[in-house]
Formats: C-alpha cells, sequence, structure tokens
C-alpha cells in the first residue's frame, strides 16, 4: 500500500507556521488541535522545517524556561524527512525508525501535499493486517 492511501482517508490539510511564530502559539496549536507537528514555512508557501513536540522538549533542555518566548527558527528541525504519495507505507516506516523521526512530511512534484505521523501509518499498519485476518477466517470457514 501507498502513502496516497493514507491521505485519502484523513486528507491533504497540513497545519503550518511561520519561523517567527512563538513557541508558547506552537504548544497552544499542539494542544488545541491535538496535533504532534507543524510544517515550517516562509511566506511563499515553501517548506523551512518542522517543528515537533520533541523539538520543543530539546529545546527546555538547552534553554531552560525562556524558551516559550523564542521563536520557531531557534528549534524547528531543517532537515525534514520527506516522502511522496507513491511510496509505500512500508518505505516510510523504515524511514521514520532510521532517521528517529514521528512525523513525514509528504511532497507530490516537490510540493507540499500532506503529512503522514506514526499513528497515521501505525493505524493503517493495523487496518490492512485486520483486513487480510478476516479474508484468511471467512476464505477457511467457506472451505469448511
Amino acid at each position: 500500500m501507498k502513502v496516497a492511501s493514507i491521505l485519502r482517508a484523513k486528507g491533504h490539510h497540513v497545519e503550518m507556521v511561520t519561523p517567527d511564530t512563538t513557541l508558547t502559539t506552537v504548544a497552544w496549536e499542539f494542544r488545541s488541535k491535538g496535533i504532534g507537528a507543524l510544517v515550517v514555512t516562509d511566506g511563499a508557501g515553501s517548506t523551512l522545517g518542522l517543528i515537533s513536540e520533541r523539538d520543543i522538549v530539546y529545546g527546555i533542555a538547552e534553554h531552560g524556561a525562556g524558551l516559550l518566548g523564542m521563536r520557531v527558527s531557534r528549534v524547528m528541525s531543517r532537515s525534514v524527512v520527506t516522502c511522496t504519495p507513491e511510496d509505500s507505507i512500508t518505505d516510510v516506516m523504515v524511514n521514520m525508525t532510521r532517521h528517529r523521526v514521528r512525523h513525514v512530511v509528504v511532497l507530490d512534484k516537490g510540493r507540499l501535499d500532506g503529512i503522514v505521523s506514526i499513528g497515521d501509518v501505525i493505524k493503517y499498519r493495523l487496518d490492512e493486517l485486520e483486513l487480510e485476518a478476516n479474508v484468511l477466517r471467512d476464505t477457511l470457514i467457506t472451505r469448511h
């Protein structure tokens, strides 16, 4: 199965912030929207990086409580793991593990097309395994 399958189910909407957004605002966005990462873009829509809960925790360790008044650009991840809609979900899982990230930005022909989280990948994979188990069970029942 491909990343496009996940995006069909969850949608292509991506929550974004600019590099000058304060980390207090980011924390509120995480809380109010129930998300764990925001794509950081410039005014023209180009992807500059990603700010995640992990970046904030690491920032607190490095900068202390004053971190919340700082700007996203101070702690965001500039090296973003990406995939395309045509990439397999297995490949995305491998890249998440290899790069130790929980969010992968989806680019279609270089343009932002969505974001996939580890939760999305696990949910999709569990649904796929459940379907396979049901098919096997039904096949076994109909043969006996």
